[in-house]
């Protein structure tokens, strides 16, 4: 993906004569484990466009596999999908539009709008939650006080990323508290 989107992205800025970063973060992906979570992120899918307020049916987004499922399979294989919800094939199109008229529960990567911290703002509040005077003065401390303050930072919002930078510990201990 990274490198179909960095390909993406030279080709973009030379077609425009543009310079610099076209999408916000790096790509996400999540371990499908089993066939209950597999109809959760295919519902997920198909309710994006709905979510976004781009159509008000599913069966209007052009761009989805959905109409795949339920009327005419011509480039998704949908026996996998459908043979989970029923062996008959007209009931399990049945239950897969049941299941899709349902508003989904599961967030499925959804991004949180959570507000960055500038750092400015970060050192402030690593200097009062930890009471210390230099955001380096963290590493001094016992591991276990020191670990504690970690997790309250954490609470705070600030990213494991910015707490490694700030305050020099390594982000590997910073994960692991």
């Amino acid at each position: 993906m990274r490198r179909i989107g960095a390909s993406y992205v030279y080709w973009y800025n030379w077609r425009h004569d543009w310079v610099g970063h076209l999408f916000q973060d790096r790509c996400k992906s999540e371990v499908v484990e089993d066939d209950t979570y597999l109809l959760t992120v295919l519902r997920y899918i198909h309710q994006n466009p709905l979510k976004a307020k781009m159509v008000e049916d599913i069966k209007k987004y052009t761009w989805s596999s959905y109409l795949e499922y339920t009327e005419k399979n011509k480039i998704v294989d949908s026996d996998f999908i459908l043979n989970i919800l029923h062996s008959d094939r007209k009931k399990a199109i049945t239950e897969f539009i049941e299941f899709h008229e349902q508003e989904g529960d599961g967030n499925c990567l959804d991004i949180s709008e959570q507000k960055r911290i500038k750092d400015e703002e970060a050192i402030g509040i690593i200097k009062d939650v930890c009471q210390i005077n230099h955001c380096t003065d963290l590493q001094r401390l016992k591991k276990d006080c020191r670990d504690r303050y970690l997790n309250m930072i954490k609470e705070q919002g600030l990213s494991t990323r910015q707490i490694a930078r700030l305050t020099g510990i390594s982000r590997s201990i910073i994960l692991k508290v």
